[in-house]
């Protein structure tokens, strides 16, 4: 017989895989299975979110964001079987389950792949939806751990399969529990040793791209924000417009901040803001470094276009907008964050600070370079004009010494 131990967490918990996160707040989930001898054979602590792209019967596009598994059910999770084989099942919604498969080979084990099937004859959660039926979205994993290692993630992985966007942060699962006890030795993903060992250089200026043109009207500037059971722990005022030049013609898309939604989490060395509307999930997360300043360190999109495919791209070796803990980044001029060679984002009157908010305001601000260049001018002039006045003083006094020598000789 196996035991179920099942509790909901805050959202700020650790996660096992969670999936492009929308507006709409995401619940954490716990699972731990026990075997006959009541002891712990299979842990695990994650979140998930599901956006999900379908057509309707008018010929349009809708975007359905599911994040709601309070009601969920784990029938069908099991630890090793026979075949050593464990696997993590979840049912919620109508019609709705996620599964991941783990195999145990000699002393490692392996996350075989992920399954996501959902109901697209659920007129409440996709309405006026052309398609009907159950749809299952797989993605193979294949990744191979130490058996005694439990695995740990805590950067955004954007995985965008059919329709459906997934996106996995903060992973922590042990599918083989060895003596009902689970494992302090962590295998730590690759995107998580380059984000730890990486140091960000900090960019100053970058070049205006000839390829993709700037349309004439400039986005709408934002705002946006990110409470905790503190408060508000991060601000950000922003105008956003995305650049996507995968094809001949570039796309140019600007965020109107009316119809775009934001949510987000904020951690002692990380702090996330995410952006959603019915075409675009954006997310930015900020990273410290060197325990004194901050940085934009991981920028993920995913973007539904007209010829109804999905644009998905992220990056999590970034190094823009970096300034002193304590204070915040702003910038008024246009900038670029080149999140690929394939898109960037363009960014106008920008202001952000991810940690340290007090009272819900921003503190004072350090400017970008691009702004100090605005000072420059006038000082660079000051200083020429000055030197031009030094000359000509200059030229006049030996000009009226030689003068006064001149009438002392008769």
């Amino acid at each position: 017989m196996m035991y179920f131990r099942l509790s909901p967490v805050p959202s700020s918990g650790l996660v096992l895989l969670c999936l492009l996160l929308g507006a709409v707040q995401s619940y954490a989930l716990e699972l731990t299975l026990n075997n006959t001898e009541k002891a712990i054979c299979l842990s695990a602590k994650w979140q998930m979110n599901f956006t999900i792209h379908y057509n309707t019967t008018n010929n349009t596009f809708k975007t359905v964001t599911i994040s709601d598994f309070s009601n969920a059910t784990y029938n069908g999770s099991s630890c090793r079987d026979n075949q050593n084989r464990s696997k993590i099942a979840v049912q919620f919604g109508s019609g709705f389950s996620w599964i991941v498969n783990f195999t145990m080979e000699a002393s490692n084990y392996l996350i075989d792949g992920i399954s996501f099937t959902y109901n697209m004859s659920d007129n409440t959660t996709f309405p006026d939806a052309a398609q009907k039926g159950s749809v299952t979205v797989h993605h193979k994993v294949t990744m191979k751990i130490p058996l005694s290692d439990i695995f740990r993630c805590n950067s955004l992985l954007t995985i965008p399969v059919g329709h459906v966007v997934q996106q996995y942060s903060d992973v922590l699962v042990q599918p083989f529990v060895e003596n009902g006890t689970v494992s302090r030795k962590e295998f730590i993903c690759d995107e998580d040793k380059i984000s730890t060992t990486i140091t960000p250089i900090i960019h100053t200026t970058v070049p205006s791209p000839t390829t993709t043109p700037t349309p004439k009207k400039n986005p709408a500037v934002g705002n946006y924000s990110v409470t905790n059971g503190n408060g508000t722990c991060l601000l950000a005022t922003m105008g956003l417009q995305l650049n996507i030049t995968q094809e001949e013609v570039p796309v140019i898309i600007n965020i109107n901040p009316n119809i775009t939604s934001f949510t987000g989490s904020c951690h002692p060395q990380t702090a996330q803001l995410r952006l959603n509307n019915s075409n675009i999930n954006l997310d930015f997360v900020f990273a410290m470094k060197n325990g004194n300043r901050f940085y934009l360190k991981e920028v993920n999109a995913s973007i539904y276009l007209t010829n109804s495919t999905v644009f998905s791209v992220g990056n999590n070796n970034l190094s823009y907008w970096d300034a002193p803990l304590g204070s915040s980044y702003m910038c008024n001029k246009e900038q670029i964050v080149s999140v690929s060679g394939k898109f960037q984002i363009n960014t106008f009157n920008l202001r952000v600070q991810p940690f340290n908010v007090k009272e819900g305001k921003y503190s004072t601000a350090q400017d970008c370079s691009a702004d100090d260049d605005n000072f420059l001018v006038p000082i660079a002039v000051g200083a020429a004009l000055a030197g031009v006045l030094i000359l000509v003083l200059l030229a006049y006094f030996i000009g009226l010494k030689r003068h006064h020598a001149g009438y002392e000789q008769f």
